[in-house]
Formats: C-alpha cells, structure tokens, sequence
C-alpha cells in the first residue's frame, strides 16, 4: 500500500467521479451491502477507514437488507473500544456529532481544532480536551450531512496510520471527493429504510400561515400576534389552526416543530 499521500490521489487511475458516485448510490435496500462495500474501497484506497451514521439522534444501528452491520462488518470497526455506535452517550459528548449540528460543510479535526474553509463561531465554542478519548482518533475528516425533516448525519474518515494527527493533506486532496460520496450514500441509505411519512405529502403554507407560525415559534401568543399583525384574534388561531391540519399536527407545538422541519420558520425563528 501506497504510504505517500500524493501516491493515493487515483489509486485504480481510470475510475471517474461519476463511475465512484454510481457505485455507492443506493436505490433500494438491496443495494445498501454493494454500496458500503464500495464506500470502504474508495476509502481505503486513500489510506482512509470510513464510519457512518445517518441519523445522530437515533439509537438504531445502520444494517444492510440482511441485518449486516455496515460499521462493524464493512467498514471494520471490530476492535475494542472502536464500536462506537454501542455506546449512545458519544452523540453527545463526542465533538464530531455535536460539530455537525452547526455546520454543514466538510472539515478535519484535531486536538487543535477545527480546520475548515472559513471561521465558524459555533465551533470555536466546543471544548477540544480530551479530544481522542472522546472522539476514538487522534484526527477525523468529517462529512455533516443535512437531510430533510431536520436529521442530521455524521460520518468520519480516519487515517489508517492511526497516529497520523495531522490531515490537512488528505483534507486538501479528498474532502471534496468524501463529501459528494458520503452525501450521496447517506441519501440513498435514508431513502431504502425510510418507512413511515413524517409529514404529509405536498404540504403547502399560506404567507399568513407562515407568519403566524414564526411569531409563535418565539413564544408569541395568539393575542399578541393578533396585535403585532393587527387582525383578530380569532383570525390568527384560525391560520394556526389551518396549517396545523395541513402538517397533520396533533397540538401548536407539534405544527411549529413540523413547519420548522421544512423550512418554513428560518434559522432565526
């Protein structure tokens, strides 16, 4: 195996973008086995190990079509202390899910810090000491993953010379390439297991609807909202009401959550 980093930067030399992209889309739960197996080739090709997880909030472990677990028995997390999806307190202690809540875009990261493509504030506020012990690497190229309805997925390329701290390099060369395979892993992976609707199909809010809902998702009651848009209040709680039957929402804070998760309230709200 090639120890140069330059030496990996086209291992199989005729293998295009679009052919790695293909081999790692998934379609239907069958595919999920080939395209993890294909994930790990190009990883490991790049002197990169790769662990995945498409959703941080949940505890369900990622399984191909056969109950295979993808971490464990293709990406090789076996050893010791390398099975982290066993132990749930890592989506909240480790900085590498609690970092891809606030950033969308790849980054590498260190015990020094987080090394991006520009100054995230967020980050310079996560605490970095003890960072292998929390984070089970010296250093991780990291691939935050921002699906529809709010989930968030984290996904990790480690050196195989696991004392290697340093991955400005292999960020440089391969980021962008982990980026567009992970996302579209992880996309497809979502899509095949994805069994219930969260929110019904083809939802539309009216602009009162949306409104209402951004003042209320800062604490605004009916009576105030009605006041700052200068309409009854049997008027606001109308439109509320409405859109709450739209996003099939069982009370106020389940319709507020919902046309969140869309997009319709803004990061500000």
């Amino acid at each position: 195996m090639a120890t140069n980093v330059v030496d990996l930067h086209n291992p199989r030399g005729r293998e295009s973008l679009d052919e790695m992209l293909e081999a790692v889309t998934i379609r239907s739960s069958e595919d999920i086995h080939d395209a993890a197996v294909a994930l790990a080739r190009i990883a490991e090709e790049r002197g990169m190990q790769v662990s995945v997880c498409d959703d941080i909030s949940s505890k369900e472990t990622m399984l191909d079509s056969d109950g295979t677990v993808l971490n464990a028995d293709i990406f090789g997390w076996i050893a010791d202390g390398e099975r982290w999806w066993e132990d749930h307190r890592l989506a909240l202690s480790s900085p590498l899910p609690r970092a891809c809540r606030y950033e969308s875009e790849p980054f590498w990261i260190n015990q020094q810090g987080f090394h991006m493509r520009w100054r995230n504030s967020y980050l310079e506020e996560i605490d970095l000491s003890d960072f292998e012990k929390r984070s089970l690497c010296k250093a991780a190229i990291v691939i935050p993953v921002h699906l529809p309805f709010g989930q968030i997925s984290a996904n990790s390329f480690i050196s195989l010379d696991r004392e290697k701290d340093d991955l400005s390099q292999e960020f440089e060369l391969f980021g962008s390439l982990f980026s567009q395979i992970t996302r579209r892993f992880i996309a497809g992976y979502v899509q095949a297991i994805r069994t219930t609707r969260r929110i019904p199909s083809d939802c539309v809010l009216s602009k009162r609807e949306v409104e209402c809902l951004r003042w209320a998702a800062i604490g605004k009651t009916d009576k105030e909202i009605s006041m700052i848009l200068e309409r009854s209040h049997a008027t606001i709680r109308y439109h509320i009401h409405r859109a709450g039957e739209k996003l099939d929402s069982v009370n106020r804070a389940q319709t507020i959550f919902k046309a969140g998760q869309l997009g319709y309230l803004g990061a500000n709200s």
